[in-house]
């Protein structure tokens, strides 16, 4: 059974209507959304550390950047009033940011990380994460791939990419698991 403290923190990565542009192609998971926003609810009201993270993509025509309307959260992400964003311009969101601080700041050793895309900006956190130290949590259920061409020209199905990416975060950088699990997790805090 996994356990959770008082200070661990909710990371919601990149959940903006900028990755329901049709330039991603199909998609796994989609009931990903509702699950974190069913993660949001409960991070709130057990009154725990929750952070947005926002891609501000620097990139010509990309949905993500800052000028565009999909750099804006989707509605099951959207934070709340005094719920800190963090910005970011690489797939890591503690590439050039305060992320890494304002963790040290709240004693927050264990993330619960969730977003989109597994295997891109998901990954790349999470796998930065756990080089830092952190512990980290990763819901596959609350998370989502796209299908990805490789070089060979192969096209890899949303849900392989997805199974892939969590197989190598597992262990090394994260513990894979479920909303549900979490959840109870979180109802298992000792307050």
């Amino acid at each position: 059974m996994l356990a959770l403290t008082s200070k661990a923190a909710l990371l919601v990565i990149d959940v903006q209507l900028a990755i329901d542009d049709p330039k991603w192609g199909p998609r796994n998971n989609p009931q990903a959304e509702q699950r974190i926003a069913v993660l949001l609810d409960a991070w709130r009201k057990a009154r725990m550390p929750i952070l947005h993270l926002r891609h501000d993509s620097r990139e010509p025509g990309s949905p993500y950047r800052p000028d565009m309307p999909g750099n804006a959260f989707k509605p099951e992400a959207t934070p709340r009033s005094g719920e800190p964003i963090v910005a970011k311009h690489t797939n890591s969101a503690f590439v050039d940011t305060d992320l890494e601080a304002w963790l040290a700041k709240g004693g927050t050793k264990t993330l619960v990380v969730c977003g989109v895309l597994t295997h891109n900006s998901v990954e790349a956190t999470v796998r930065h994460a756990g080089n830092l130290g952190f512990r980290v949590l990763l819901p596959a259920d609350a998370c989502w791939a796209v299908d990805v061409r490789d070089l060979t020209g192969r096209l890899w199905a949303a849900e392989d990419v997805h199974q892939l990416s969590l197989a190598v975060m597992q262990g090394e950088y994260a513990t894979i698991t479920e909303t549900k699990a979490v959840l109870a997790a979180l109802a298992a805090i000792e307050r």
